[in-house]
């Protein structure tokens, strides 16, 4: 028991030290900090510029999970630019058909007034690439503070897949060459400390070079929801 009391006394108390030996370096030099940090981001996923009798349902939801390298560009170091590398996990409810027959795929709109199916939805996972500029209200010393986060994410579709369940069938489609490989979008972060406003604006087609009913199928995406950033 005493050892398990002096071993928890040494983990809680030798980081302490440590900060407090370090604030009195910081204030003698330059602190060389950075603000490297690990991200995770929950967003709801809509629909831009959908055919007007495209509609979501359910919740479509987003998983957003990396790393970005800061690099600060001031000598207070509360400006800087941030590269990192990340996975996402997106998905779209929808009453978008997508389907497959001999090697082609179509698009259709499923009837408002259809009831046959409990599921329709299509989901990609990408392989991302966010730049940032940042600015943030931080010292060596303070470790809450308030950031603007302003940038743009390329993101490389390496899966997808589309899922239909319905009475008479169910399709199931995966790495379908509908979907546009190469996304990308311009990002907002903003907020305090741990929780941040997040918000994703894609700027290209979600869908390479689609029809529906003669018409180009050109929607983008917009991810809007709280970003988390861990050092």
């Amino acid at each position: 028991m005493k050892y398990i009391i002096f071993l928890f006394a040494v983990l809680f108390f030798a980081p302490t030290s440590f900060a407090q030996e370090a604030v009195g370096y910081q204030s003698v030099v330059d602190s060389l900090y950075r603000e490297d940090q690990f991200y995770l981001g929950i967003t709801y996923n809509l629909l831009s510029s959908k055919p007007a009798e495209v509609s979501q349902n359910s919740f479509s939801s987003g998983i957003h999970m990396g790393v970005i390298r800061d690099m600060p560009i001031n000598k207070n170091r509360n400006k800087a630019i941030g590269v990192g590398l990340g996975l996402s996990f997106n998905s779209y409810n929808q009453n978008l058909l997508i389907s497959e027959s001999n090697g082609v795929t179509s698009f259709s709109v499923l009837d408002e007034d259809e009831t046959s199916y409990s599921k329709n939805k299509f989901y990609t996972y990408i392989v991302e690439m966010p730049i940032q500029y940042r600015w943030r209200t931080s010292t060596p010393t303070e470790y809450s503070f308030w950031r603007i986060y302003t940038g743009f994410k390329m993101g490389y579709v390496f899966a997808n897949g589309t899922k239909y369940l319905g009475d008479s069938e169910d399709i199931k489609l995966t790495n379908s060459d509908a979907f546009t490989k190469l996304q990308y979008g311009l990002t907002l972060s903003a907020g305090y400390n741990t929780w941040n406003f997040y918000l994703y604006y894609g700027l290209n087609t979600m869908f390479d070079n689609q029809t529906i009913d003669s018409k180009s199928l050109d929607m983008s995406s917009i991810k809007v929801g709280l970003m988390f950033y861990i050092l």
